[in-house]
């Protein structure tokens, strides 16, 4: 009997995970607005600061107020730079990017945002899209990448996500949570309590479904993934804050005792 020859998935599952030791990474998460990128993003960074390492996040905004799904203007998430020394900016180039199409990332990737041989994990669901225009958008863009010496990773995030909710596009951003967890060796426990505490007023069944999903990617990376990233503590021993500028400079005018208004005129009606 012929013996079957393994895919590339399969292979990927029997091969021993690669421990490597970096100083820092850059993460970036994008997809398009409203799936949760950059709540996801904000949550691994507060995991990240809670194990030790400095971190510094940088919103990614869309281009345009109400973009259109799968555009190359509209990537909406998140860029989180961790390491094991103090931070203190975003850095240049994203050494690791999780998209959720392939459209978003080529965004990202015409602004120049991604190092040479920058690993891609990349929602997949697109090449066995309905639409063979879609199809056939997707299928250009990962070979053209795949050629420019980008390292991709397609993962099933939405077939994975159906197994625990009826509408992936609200849970897939905790999926992708649990992949960077895994990728970057983070405690699963305590993003299950910054995932309790962010949706703990939305009641019991949405905390207990988005665990659910943050336990499927990191497990998914954990069978699928052949590497994992190792950085250690930036040793700071006093008390630290996650924080932004936004934050920042509110609690600034407030301990001054100033009286401020602060609006967002995003649009000229505003």
């Amino acid at each position: 009997m012929e013996e079957s020859v393994p895919t590339k998935e399969e292979k990927r599952k029997v091969t021993e995970k690669k421990r490597i030791e970096i100083k820092q990474h850059v993460v970036e998460v994008v997809s398009d607005s409203g799936e949760g990128a950059q709540k996801c993003g904000q949550t691994f960074g507060t995991v990240c600061a809670k194990m030790g390492n400095s971190i510094w996040t940088v919103e990614i905004i869309p281009a345009e107020i109400q973009p259109p799904p799968r555009n190359i203007a509209g990537a909406s998430g998140n860029r989180i730079r961790i390491g094991s020394f103090y931070i203190s900016n975003g850095g240049d180039d994203a050494d690791l990017v999780v998209a959720f199409n392939e459209q978003v990332l080529l965004g990202r990737v015409r602004s120049k945002d991604l190092k040479p041989g920058c690993i891609i994990l990349l929602e997949n669901k697109w090449r066995h899209h309905q639409d063979p225009e879609i199809v056939e958008t997707y299928t250009k863009t990962y070979d053209q990448l795949v050629e420019e010496g980008y390292n991709i990773y397609e993962v099933p995030m939405e077939e994975e996500c159906l197994k625990y909710v009826s509408d992936p596009s609200r849970g897939k951003n905790m999926f992708a949570l649990g992949l960077l967890c895994n990728i970057y060796d983070r405690d699963p426990q305590m993003a299950r309590d910054e995932i309790d505490f962010t949706f703990r007023k939305k009641g019991k069944e949405v905390v207990e479904n988005n665990i659910k999903l943050l336990d499927a990617g990191y497990d998914w990376a954990e069978s699928n993934l052949d590497f994992q990233f190792d950085i250690a503590s930036a040793g700071i021993t006093e008390a630290q804050i996650v924080t932004n500028g936004n934050v920042a400079v509110a609690l600034g005018i407030m301990a001054s005792g100033m009286e401020v208004c602060a609006m967002y005129p995003i649009t000229p009606a505003t």
